[in-house]
């Protein structure tokens, strides 16, 4: 699989009520191969997203974000396709253009942890026929993912303070600075 491919299918998946769902199902019928790929090039994009000033802009859209919080927020943003994904990337005040009542999740939150999952579970699917937790397949799938070249994830220094974050991002903070999302 290519990245074109790859924003193909996230495309095609966000027509579907269960965006992680229907991919997942889409890479079991595709087959092992195909599942590995997907998770491949998502976790590269989790780590390209990786930057201290999109969890600032995140920070500020959410009124705070964790570790998992950012994660879930960059399942989300990859899950937008690839045109707000770069454009995000590019200038993260981008998104306070963008996100409307239509793209959030039930909570009200820019964040989807399900698409993290879903290498994985197609993966797990196709060698067991269910996507109970595997600690041995997850070695595997990681031990697979290494041999295609993963890169571990990148350090990162943040280069903001809370205090910060309403002269960088003044359209962000305009918008939701005092009623962030949720």
């Amino acid at each position: 699989m290519e990245q074109k491919e790859f924003w193909s299918l996230i495309e095609k998946s966000r027509e579907c009520e269960s965006q992680a769902e229907w991919l997942t199902d889409v890479l079991v019928q595709n087959g092992l191969e195909e599942a590995l790929d997907f998770e491949f090039l998502l976790q590269q994009l989790m780590n390209a997203s990786y930057k201290s000033r999109l969890w600032g802009a995140a920070f500020v859209l959410m009124g705070g974000c964790s570790d998992d919080g950012f994660d879930y927020f960059r399942g989300w943003l990859i899950g937008q396709g690839e045109e707000i994904f770069n454009r995000v990337m590019e200038d993260p005040e981008f998104l306070a253009a963008y996100i409307g009542e239509d793209n959030l999740d039930d909570e009200g939150y820019p964040q989807n942890e399900e698409l993290l999952s879903v290498g994985l579970d197609a993966y797990t699917l196709i060698k067991t026929g269910d996507i109970e937790w595997d600690d041995h397949l997850y070695d595997e799938l990681l031990e697979a993912l290494d041999k295609k070249g993963l890169q571990p994830s990148p350090d990162m220094e943040f280069d903001w303070e809370e205090d910060d974050l309403e002269d960088l991002f003044p359209i962000l903070w305009e918008r939701f600075g005092e009623e962030p999302l949720g």
